[in-house]
């Protein structure tokens, strides 16, 4: 069992000297929790980064995946020491099949592969990525362990319908990491977001990555801005009302937007 923080810090398209920084400040910052995978090309250097930060490596959650072409027991197996080979560690905390992809059996065999991982301490936990609750159970069927992690695209345009597998996760005690949690800013400035974020004095992107903790799900945001970084962080002071949440959990369906009006002149 691995204790996870609250809030995460995501790598994807980030690369070379950008991807060493951009891990470096997010460490000097206070995130714990590193998020990279084979398919973001940028292991070898969170790894580099990883060394030079001087936090010590027991306090750091770092979080690979096994991309699609990967899958299968041998496959899997031999990806994993790809990946703790350019990330330069003795162990995975965290090792997710990246995708469930269409084949079944690799899925299960990829699945028998992490467990494998797990047995021998080289993966600490272990867990999946963009699974539905069919493929979750799945797995309940044909495992006697459950993944840790469940990490799916989560944020208020999303929320929907995602809410299922949520749901889902929530009941079986499977941690829900959201990924994107800031919809990758195409549409962080949404006035609504942003009539919310100036009631508060915080940012739109406070605003997002608090509506996702408050769903009990641990966001991993994603910057090279040193500033932006450190901002996503502070998130631990502000609450989001009742109110609010639900709003900003209508903007999938459009219940947000109907209500738009309103709610802006009513917070302002």
């Amino acid at each position: 069992m691995i204790k996870i923080p609250k809030i995460g810090f995501g790598t994807w398209q980030i690369h070379g000297d950008e991807a060493v920084q951009a891990t470096l400040a997010a460490l000097k910052a206070g995130y714990r929790l590193i998020d990279t995978a084979k398919i973001y090309g940028n292991e070898r250097e969170v790894g580099q980064a990883i060394k030079r930060s001087g936090v010590p490596r027991s306090e750091i959650l770092i979080t690979t995946k096994l991309w699609n072409r990967n899958q299968g027991y041998g496959s899997a197996l031999e990806a994993f020491d790809e990946s703790l080979g350019r990330l330069g560690l003795d162990y995975i905390d965290l090792y997710l099949i990246h995708w469930p992809g269409h084949d079944r059996e690799k899925r299960l065999e990829s699945w028998k592969a992490l467990e494998k991982l797990h047995s021998e301490k080289k993966a600490r936990a272990i867990g999946v990525s963009n699974f539905t609750p069919e493929h979750l159970e799945e797995l309940a069927e044909h495992s006697a362990a459950s993944p840790s992690v469940n990490q799916i695209e989560f944020h208020p345009f999303i929320y929907d319908r995602q809410l299922p597998t949520l749901e889902y996760c929530k009941q079986h005690g499977v941690v829900v990491e959201a990924y994107s949690p800031l919809d990758r800013a195409q549409s962080m400035n949404h006035p609504l977001i942003t009539a919310i974020a100036e009631q508060k004095d915080r940012t739109n992107a406070q605003v997002m990555l608090r509506w996702a903790i408050q769903h009990g799900t641990v966001p991993i945001p994603k910057s090279s801005n040193p500033e932006r970084i450190k901002e996503n962080l502070e998130v631990f002071d502000l609450e989001l009302s009742k109110e609010e949440m639900q709003v900003l959990d209508g903007l999938g369906s459009g219940k947000g937007e109907s209500a738009l009006p309103f709610w802006v002149k009513l917070i302002k």
